[in-house]
């Protein structure tokens, strides 16, 4: 690496750091809370005994996984303002992230609702529990323990792809290196060095994961 290339590199870390923390993450973090809320309440959708919202849940779902993420953030983005709906970037980046992991995580949040074992619906009516009591107070904390290690991937994933919100021209990490890419001319170097801030962002998380998972195995049967 000659003398220039290196003080570019230099030069691009703490912008890049930045990007990555200021904007980035709190993407992240803000479409999977909202995700999360909305994969629980379609989850329960899917496993309602009435017809209707089983319909509407399961339409959402096949609509979010069949399309692809960047299709659906320019809809939202570039399509709506036609109707006369316009987006700052960020809220529309927020909303096709949210409606993304909403649809991919349902089938996570379901899954591990099913997983719990009928018993314990039949020993939480023994005591006088409601159906939504014993939802919430015994297979709900029960399903979060199983789900936690496939919605740390999901959530792990979800880091990755706010790089697509440099489309719809939110200013996050990888729209930061093509910007800074304009002015340098150096696409190999300034890509690369994004792709080592997200595997370093990503590395943290792994970790982060694998404690939170030690942890709630204290809790497991042996």
């Amino acid at each position: 690496m000659d003398d220039r290339k290196l003080h570019i590199f230099l030069d691009s870390l703490l912008p890049l750091f930045k990007a990555g923390v200021a904007y980035t993450i709190p993407l992240a973090l803000v479409s999977f809370a909202l995700g999360l809320l909305l994969a629980v309440v379609t989850a329960l959708m899917r496993l309602s005994s009435w017809r209707i919202p089983q319909l509407i849940a399961r339409f959402y779902v096949w609509v979010i996984r069949g399309t692809p993420l960047l299709v659906q953030l320019f809809i939202i983005f570039y399509g709506l303002p036609s109707a006369g709906i316009v987006l700052d970037p960020f809220i529309a980046a927020v909303i096709g992230f949210t409606l993304s992991v909403g649809a991919y995580s349902s089938e996570v949040v379901r899954a591990a609702i099913l997983s719990i074992h009928k018993g314990q619906w039949e020993a939480a009516f023994s005591v006088g529990m409601t159906r939504v009591q014993a939802l919430r107070r015994i297979i709900l904390p029960q399903a979060a323990r199983v789900s936690v290690p496939p919605l740390s991937n999901s959530f792990i994933s979800l880091v990755k792809d706010t790089s697509l919100a440099a489309s719809i021209t939110y200013v996050e990490m990888f729209r930061t290196a093509q910007q800074i890419t304009a002015t340098t001319y150096e696409p190999l170097l300034l890509y690369c060095e994004a792709a080592l801030f997200y595997l370093l962002f990503c590395s943290v998380l792994s970790v982060l994961q694998n404690m939170l998972e030690r942890r709630f195995d204290r809790y497991s049967a042996r």
